[in-house]
C-alpha cells in the first residue's frame, strides 16, 4: 500500500470517528444544556465552535470521499456525505432549526451520523477496489 493510500485510510478513519463522536455530542447536548441551570450556569454559546467543526468535517469529508470516489467510482459514499453535510449546514445556518433545541439536536445528529457512515462506506469501497485490483 502506498503512503498516499495509507494517509487516505487514516483520514477516512479519523473522519468516521470524528463524525460519529459529533453525532453522539449532538444527541447528548440537549441534556447538558437542560442541566446548565441546575449547575448555576445560564447558557453557553457554541456557535463558533460548531461552525468550525462543521467546516472541518466538510473539508475532511469532501477531500476523503472525493479522493476515494476517483479510485473506486462508486457513488454510495457521496450519497451519504452530501445529505449529511446538507443536514449539518442547515442545522447551523437555518434559524428555525438552529434555535429549536430538539430539532437542532436531531438534524445535527442525523448529519453527523451520515457523514460518519460516508467515511465508513468510503473505506470499504476503497478496500474492495484495492482487493479487486490486486488480482
Amino acid at each position: 500500500m502506498s503512503p498516499a493510500q495509507r494517509s487516505h485510510r487514516l483520514l477516512d478513519r479519523l473522519g468516521a470517528a470524528g463524525s460519529l463522536v459529533c453525532a453522539v455530542h449532538c444527541a447528548l447536548l440537549p441534556i447538558a444544556i437542560a442541566a446548565l441551570p441546575a449547575l448555576g450556569l445560564a447558557s453557553a454559546k457554541y456557535d463558533g465552535f460548531e461552525r468550525a467543526f462543521v467546516a472541518f468535517a466538510t473539508l475532511v469529508g469532501c477531500f476523503s470521499v472525493f479522493w476515494g470516489y476517483r479510485r473506486h467510482g462508486a457513488v454510495r459514499a457521496l450519497g451519504l456525505l452530501i445529505p449529511g453535510l446538507v443536514a449539518l449546514w442547515s442545522g447551523i445556518l437555518f434559524p428555525p432549526l438552529h434555535h429549536n433545541l430538539v430539532l437542532h439536536a436531531l438534524v445535527m445528529t442525523a448529519g453527523g451520523t451520515l457523514v460518519g457512515l460516508a467515511h465508513m462506506a468510503n473505506l470499504r469501497l476503497v478496500h474492495v477496489h484495492n482487493a479487486s485490483c490486486a488480482h
